[in-house]
């Protein structure tokens, strides 16, 4: 004997917003275990990111806030709490303090473009010059993206440092953010 369940919409949509699942039928991208909505800002979406706990303190206390909730648009290249963790013990804690307010907000806005540039943007650019996007940063430095391994695509910093692009593509209000697993270095 054959068995039906109904269900009414009403009830099934209840149950998809307190899983969360509604999330993954609008294809919003996970990052940090929260759904990145994009007509949220930047800093409204990272505060829900459990992987960028460190980048938002990061941005608090450089006074960054007001202007990644602006319009932009930006392209942020996102250091996880992971990317935080590379740096030399002791190096966060002595960033966030007053007296390293201008250093930090360097290297913070060393990780942020003028624009909203996609994965595709950026692998266009890339093609256009000998497989090499490079890219002005607010800060004005310069970094540099490329492909790698596996269709990978990597960050170049001034250092000579790389950062693989973890999640791409994670769309804003004010712009888009690459998720990278390295802190950039001016």
């Amino acid at each position: 004997m054959k068995r039906t369940i109904k269900i009414s919409v009403a009830a099934l949509g209840a149950a998809m917003l307190a899983t969360g699942s509604v999330a993954a039928i609008q294809d919003y991208p996970m990052v940090g275990g929260a759904a990145m909505y994009p007509t949220k800002n930047i800093v409204e979406n990272a505060v829900n990111s459990k992987d960028h706990t460190t980048l938002v303190a990061a941005v608090k206390a450089a006074g960054l806030v007001d202007t990644l909730m602006g319009p932009g648009p930006f392209t942020v290249f996102a250091p996880t709490n992971g990317a935080f963790a590379k740096l030399p013990a002791g190096t966060v804690e002595t960033l966030v303090k007053p007296e390293n307010k201008g250093t930090l907000t360097s290297i913070l806005t060393y990780h942020v473009v003028a624009g909203r540039l996609s994965a595709a943007d950026l692998a266009r650019n890339a093609k256009m010059h000998k497989g090499k996007a490079v890219l002005t940063t607010v800060n004005g430095g310069k970094i540099t993206v490329t492909k790698g391994p596996m269709n990978s695509w990597w960050v170049g910093d001034a250092k000579g440092g790389k950062s693989k692009i973890t999640i791409a593509d994670v769309n804003q209000s004010n712009g888009v953010i690459h998720v990278v697993d390295t802190v950039l270095m001016p």
